[in-house]
């Protein structure tokens, strides 16, 4: 990395004193009266370790924004390594390549100004913003707030910052803080505002979940408002294994107004133009601020040399309309899909059709992200298989546009009872038999799976995964589990949605109809086991996500029994969630890196 120039309070690099360039401006013919300031947001969809292909969308959001006339462009957080890097950035190797990385953005930065997410290292390591300037690095700010929640592990890799530096331009005073910082209401934005920073360019990695974005976009317009102060937040977008980062990024004035706003779901580039003595004449009127100024804490203040004038062409029309839940969540399942296979170097993908909801909304799904050519289905009828499935599920192949093969398993299964006549003799059909068949149907999709190259979708919902209503080793088998945390209530939801978008029963109308089955064992249906889906799914969210007990669940109204029943399957089930594939995490709480139950566990609530 190239060093850090020197800057002092009040001082140009090199010692050179500030320079006013109003006289300057008001020669040229410009209205004082009016500060403009085009700031851009690169909401990028980077790879995790492939800092190469990082640093070349980095730099065509560089020269994008030189395009746009755009005086600062902003990336976001970790956007050099991809996020979250994880043990990764235990590897010296790493650590050393993506200094270098940010060195030639650095030195591509020319006439520009950018901030850049990164790892910086001096006796440690931080989760870092680089602000780059007309080749070089002007400063680096060290994200204070880890979080260490959820998904969140920062505080496992990093220290945590302790600086909150502004930024002059010309006559724009800036500043950048990071992600979960500008969650907090008193933290570095506060600061910075109150040590005179007009806009303050926050970077981040915020991974999705449902109606997430909503609550998001609330904070950032409180913040703003708050601090009299004009927020720019870019969104990284993508997927990351089970994460999926939904973009949005969002650029708001001092009164907490959305003035731009990005795509969610996909890359954007998203440009505005800011009225910055708006944000001078809200602060006359705010006496407030000048009383929190008495006690603020000084920050320090680096002052950028001037960059030449770059024309501003006319900014295009870029009216983003933030989508409805069901459209999120669906377009959440998209993306992380086509990422997660694509990013993986897979390129196909072999699904098994039961006929059911559950793998019609992954195929379809899976048809989107990878398109039709790059989907094969696989029915593969039982003795207990009803011609009503067999049929939908050809019906939703043809529907799909999608290679469609059959492989029954009858003959299979009877060679499995076969050989296991002697031991299982005078002793009832039961799970056993039942599991048998969902471990060749597991066995046939793996064998495709080795022999082409293929990438196995698995299709249990997060309502089965729970109370571990699924066979390890049988139909939990495969490589990505697509909808593996959401609900059996919401799989319905977001099935309707793709016959809406589609103008036309891609999923025919029978699978709705029809009462869901395993299809295990002679007329079997999921209520023979588990309580009606609404009540199911109700009870999970309260005790999944909420952490609420049986008293709590008992005094909503359901019955004691079933709450007991249903906890009990959670709670004995881990061992099988431990060793199913990962998938999209569309809930605030998924299975996976934010559950942490215990395999052996003994606590049962009295």
């Amino acid at each position: 990395m190239p060093p850090l120039i020197e800057c002092v309070r009040g001082r140009i690099w090199q010692g050179q004193p500030a320079i006013d360039n109003a006289p300057a401006r008001r020669r040229r013919g410009y209205n004082t009266a009016m500060r403009r300031f085009r700031v851009a947001l690169a909401q990028i969809n980077p790879t995790v370790g492939d800092l190469e292909g990082n640093v070349t969308r980095i730099r065509a959001g560089l020269e994008q924004a030189r395009a746009l006339g755009c005086r600062l462009v902003a990336f976001p957080e970790l956007a050099v390594t991809g996020y979250p890097p994880e043990d990764l950035l235990f590897k010296s190797a790493f650590i050393e390549a993506n200094l270098r990385a940010l060195a030639d953005l650095a030195r591509a930065s020319a006439g520009l100004t950018a901030v850049v997410g990164f790892v910086d290292k001096r006796d440690d390591i931080f989760n870092a913003a680089a602000v780059l300037h007309d080749g070089a690095v002007a400063g680096v700010y060290h994200k204070q707030y880890l979080p260490n929640y959820g998904v969140f592990d920062e505080n496992r890799y990093f220290q945590a910052g302790t600086e909150a530096p502004v930024f002059t331009l010309g006559e724009t005073t800036f500043a950048v803080n990071i992600c979960e910082d500008i969650w907090y209401p008193t933290g570095p934005t506060t600061r910075q505002a109150l040590a005179g920073a007009e806009l303050v360019v926050t970077i981040n990695a915020s991974p999705y979940h449902a109606g997430k974005g909503h609550q998001r976009e609330r904070m950032i317009a409180t913040r703003a408002a708050d601090d009299v102060v004009c927020l720019a937040f870019v969104n990284m977008v993508g997927g990351q294994d089970e994460l999926v980062f939904d973009g949005g990024s969002l650029i708001v004035n001092e009164r907490g107004e959305p003035v731009a706003r990005g795509r969610q779901f996909a890359e954007d580039f998203v440009v505005a133009d800011l009225d910055l003595d708006a944000v001078f004449h809200a602060r006359l009127h705010d006496s407030r601020r000048r009383k929190e100024k008495q006690g603020a804490v000084e920050a320090s203040r680096l002052v950028l040399p001037p960059l030449a004038e770059a024309p501003a062409p006319p900014l295009p029309s870029h009216d983003v309309v933030p989508l409805a839940v069901v459209d999120e969540v669906y377009e959440a399942l998209v993306l992380g899909t086509r990422d997660y296979v694509r990013k993986n170097g897979f390129k196909h993908v072999v699904i098994g059709l039961s006929g059911g909801i559950d793998s019609s909304l992954v195929a379809a799904v899976a048809v989107e992200a990878l398109g039709r050519e790059n989907v094969t289905g696989v029915t593969m009828p039982s003795p207990y298989s009803s011609s009503g499935t067999r049929h939908d599920a050809k019906r939703l192949a043809t529907n799909l546009g999608i290679d469609f093969l059959t492989l029954p398993i009858t003959p299979v299964f009877k060679a499995f009872k076969k050989a296991l006549a002697e031991p299982f003799k005078g002793l009832k059909e039961d799970v056993a038999e039942e599991n048998i068949q969902a471990r060749i149907r597991g066995t046939l999709l793996m064998a495709l799976s080795n022999k082409f190259g293929w990438l196995v979708l698995t299709t249990g919902n997060k309502s089965e995964i729970a109370v571990g209503y699924s066979t390890l080793y049988g139909d939990m088998a495969g490589g990505f589990a697509v909808i593996k945390d959401v609900p059996k209530t919401l799989v319905y939801e977001v099935s309707r949605h793709v016959n809406a978008r589609a103008g036309r029963a891609v999923i025919p109308h029978s699978v709705f109809d029809r009462a869901p089955s395993a299809e295990l064992r002679p007329d079997q249906t999921d209520q023979d086991t588990l309580p009606p889906y609404p009540e199911l799914d109700a009870i999970l969210q309260a005790y999944v996500e909420e952490d609420r007990g049986v008293s709590d669940l008992v005094g909503r109204g359901f019955a004691e029994e079933t709450v007991r029943r249903v906890i009990r399957m959670v709670d004995v089930n881990e061992y099988k969630r431990r060793q199913g594939p990962i998938g999209v995490k569309i809930t605030p709480r998924a299975f996976g890196r934010d559950w942490r139950l215990p395999i052996v566990n003994r606590f049962r609530e009295r």
